[in-house]
């Protein structure tokens, strides 16, 4: 279908816009860019209580914000690691969503304020996410969590490392009830279909996605590492069930649904939701797109059955 009309509008205000596109900036100022973006996710509803904190790493202190709903726990919890291809992004940028989901999923969310590249490499955003899921797991009761109602969660680069966390808890025996995947990264490969028609116009391009994965990697053998690349995990067996959602008009399309018809294959409870007619990052813009508010409330009600 073609872009859908509201989703048009943003592409249209970004056109008039101007300027050199994100891949040709320092990452200061791309950095800049992205926190202009922010009026797209809106300001998000009030929650119960929002506390700061921060937690060991290991690089440092790892910053978190912890949003509790309304009512008596212990909730459900899912541990939110948010995009902006390892390079951008903070916790202010994911609070609109972190609100929403806490709300209507009725759960408590930690968003993490992971280590960036390219100060921090591969694999320092994935070792922070880790530690904090860890950490949250660890600390439940203090958090008033059940400890066995865990999810993690992220969209574009943070969905990456939500797969790979749970790919770790896997291995490491940390038991997650959920995974939510919003337009993940999950290959550091650029040869799908997906990638070349989407390739420029869609807000997201090939050429940022390459300038990303340029920056988070320490070498070319990186992209091997299923750490890096979810996608190239040869057995995905016994991971926790998931919410794949792609949009229609994203580069990063088909390597998302690909990873949720491989955990499909391996058992996994997943499902796909492709939403037609719009682009990468539209999970966030609640202010702007029915669309948006429609995925947060399938990721919300697909928490509350799985961490119910």
């Amino acid at each position: 279908m073609p872009v859908e009309p509201q989703t048009q509008t943003i592409l249209d205000q970004m056109a008039a816009m101007g300027g050199a596109p994100l891949h040709q900036l320092p990452v200061p100022e791309a950095r800049k860019l992205m926190d202009n973006l922010r009026a797209l996710a809106g300001a998000g509803p009030e929650v119960a209580q929002v506390e700061d904190r921060a937690i060991p790493g290991p690089g440092g202190q790892i910053p978190l914000r912890v949003y509790t709903p309304a009512g008596s726990g212990p909730f459900a919890a899912l541990v939110w690691f948010h995009g902006g291809g390892w390079v951008l992004g903070d916790i202010p940028g994911a609070d609109s969503t972190c609100r929403d989901l806490a709300n209507r999923a009725g759960c408590v969310v930690v968003s993490v304020d992971y280590r960036l590249a390219p100060e921090t490499k591969f694999p320092g955003a994935a070792d922070d996410c880790w530690a904090a899921a860890r950490w949250v797991a660890d600390n439940s009761a203090a958090l008033g969590v059940d400890p066995k109602r865990i999810a993690v969660g992220g969209d574009s680069a943070g969905g990456n490392l939500a797969a790979v966390t749970a790919l770790r808890s896997r291995r490491e025996s940390l038991p997650l009830a959920f995974q939510l995947l919003v337009y993940p990264v999950t290959d550091a490969r650029f040869d799908t279909a997906s990638y070349r028609d989407n390739a420029d116009g869609y807000l997201l391009t090939r050429d940022s996605m390459v300038w990303f994965w340029n920056h988070y990697l320490r070498s070319e053998a990186d992209r091997d590492h299923v750490y890096a690349s979810p996608l190239r995990e040869k057995d995905l067996k016994g991971l926790p069930p998931a919410l794949v959602i792609t949009a229609e008009y994203d580069p990063l399309r088909d390597e998302g649904e690909a990873y949720a018809t491989r955990l499909r294959e391996a058992g996994v409870p997943t499902t796909l939701s492709r939403y037609p007619g719009t682009i990468h990052g539209f999970f966030a813009m609640t202010a702007l797109l029915d669309l948006a508010r429609k995925a947060v409330d399938e990721a919300a009600a697909a928490l509350r059955r799985a961490l119910a």
